[in-house]
């Protein structure tokens, strides 16, 4: 997962109360973040049990989130919900964009008609 220049990893996972948690990404990010909106899907049921979602472990490479009753969380998800928890929600619908269109910063730089780098900024 590339935001800007960079790939950003989950760095260490804290649940922290019912669908909560807290992330810390490679970059020094720390959020605390509710995936109650997240996790409404069936798909998700099992990590309605507190024990069960209190077994969250960072999945391989730091690119999700998993627990041992199969559900998982990709990286992007979560950068998108940290986003909002930080109070980047303008940076939110910007990446959102460019992930939902599949557009890499040279890409969208192009859509836009502005250069890559103000695209990273």
């Amino acid at each position: 997962m590339s935001f800007g220049d960079k790939t950003l990893t989950l760095a260490n996972v804290q649940p922290i109360g019912p669908l909560s948690v807290q992330l810390r990404w490679s970059d020094g990010t720390l959020a605390d973040i509710d995936l109650g909106a997240v996790l409404e899907s069936s798909a998700f049921a099992p990590l309605h049990d507190p024990d069960e979602f209190a077994k969250v472990q960072i999945g391989d490479w730091g690119h999700s989130l998993v627990w041992s009753s199969g559900p998982e969380l990709g990286a992007e998800t979560l950068w998108l919900e940290t986003l909002s928890a930080t109070g980047r929600s303008d940076t939110r619908a910007f990446l959102d964009w460019r992930l939902r269109n599949g557009l890499s910063l040279s890409k969208a730089a192009d859509a836009l008609g502005i250069s890559r780098r103000m695209v990273a900024y």
